[in-house]
């Protein structure tokens, strides 16, 4: 039977005891699969600050309610115990500037309610759609753009998903598809290979584009059975992933993206830029060189969407300029990501200039 693996509350409960019991952030190398590593990933923010030896205080209770916490064993196993400022812990620690409203920060910073051709299907750009896949993370990071995404409104399953396939085939202005979500490797291999199959028999589609971040939370999940979806397809596959320090980047991660890259499948990746987590130039120079010394692109680095709930990691475009410049002044330019911003109902993303 076809699975959608899942983050909400109610049907992990059963498992989140065995998280606490089973699993201490040393032991997260331990072979386990990719699923059992989502089951038993953290959800508490006081449970997350008592495996790094942080005052439980430290995580926001309401700021949890209202979009959870869901850090899998693996990338919490990267952080240092006893520092509050850990880059990785910032990412996805519950905090208490979330429940704040701040002026400009909104529940759809892209507009994507108003790009949605059908449920789940977006058409912003020219020549590509995007299809929300569903609505699980491997990961929540407290800045995700569609943190209050209408996720309950996704098609689940294939039949769900035809009527969004149909509209992509009678459309041969669309080359390329786009998978996200969520994330859309959070699917099960047989049901991401009809998903997959399904668009490769659409002759004008030429490329499909994953964008995911389970790759680097969840190394494990790079399995052969799915690299070999991607690889016997027709059209050409693209990967996108999200890493936004270089300590997130350990050997189990950077082995599991030298597999898609080994097996012919390009792997970029996109970063977005946050307030105390890589707003240095030393922290944005390591991320370019160990991504480039594993062949791996810097693509682009985001300014941040302005979510609501996600204002206290913005950074300013002016010092976001400024250390793009520096970086360039230290770093072979084929490192450089772009440093771009969305703006909704442009045709495409937007370098950020002087």
């Amino acid at each position: 039977m076809d699975e959608i693996l899942t983050t909400n509350r109610q049907s992990v409960r059963a498992h989140q005891e065995a998280a606490s019991r089973e699993l201490q952030p040393a032991d997260a190398a331990a072979e386990v699969s990719w699923q059992q590593a989502m089951r038993l990933a953290v959800r508490d923010s006081a449970e997350l600050c008592r495996r790094l030896k942080l005052p439980e205080s430290l995580g926001n209770t309401a700021a949890a309610e209202s979009f959870p916490v869901f850090v899998p064993l693996e990338f919490l196993s990267r952080m240092q115990a006893g520092d509050r400022s850990d880059p990785l812990l910032k990412q996805v620690l519950a905090a208490s500037e979330e429940v704040s409203p701040v002026e400009g920060f909104v529940a759809d910073p892209l507009a994507e309610a108003s790009a949605s051709t059908l449920p789940g299907l977006l058409h912003k750009y020219p020549g590509r759609a995007l299809l929300v896949t569903t609505g699980a993370c491997a990961i929540h990071c407290r800045y995700c753009f569609r943190r209050h995404f209408p996720y309950d409104e996704v098609p689940k399953g294939a039949a769900a998903w035809q009527p969004a396939v149909d509209r992509i085939a009678a459309d041969d202005s669309i080359q390329e598809v786009l998978l996200s979500g969520g994330d859309p490797l959070t699917l099960v291999d047989p049901l991401l290979a009809r998903l997959v199959a399904s668009l490769d028999a659409i002759p004008h589609v030429r490329r499909i584009r994953v964008h995911t971040r389970l790759p680097i939370v969840i190394p494990q999940r790079i399995t052969q059975s799915l690299i070999e979806i991607f690889r016997s397809a027709r059209a050409t596959t693209w990967f996108v992933v999200h890493c936004n320090h270089a300590a997130e980047l350990d050997s189990a991660t950077l082995a599991s993206l030298g597999r898609l890259i080994d097996a012919g499948i390009p792997v970029l990746n996109q970063a977005v830029l946050l307030r105390g987590v890589n707003d240095s130039l030393e922290a944005l120079e390591r991320l370019s060189l160990r991504l480039v010394d594993h062949r791996i692109q810097p693509y682009y680095l985001h300014q941040l969407d302005r979510v609501a709930g996600a204002a206290h990691f913005e950074v300013s475009e002016a010092t976001g300029l400024r250390l793009v410049e520096q970086l360039r002044g230290r770093i072979p330019g084929y490192a450089m990501p772009q440093y771009v911003r969305e703006i909704p109902h442009q045709a495409s993303k937007l370098p950020v200039v002087y």
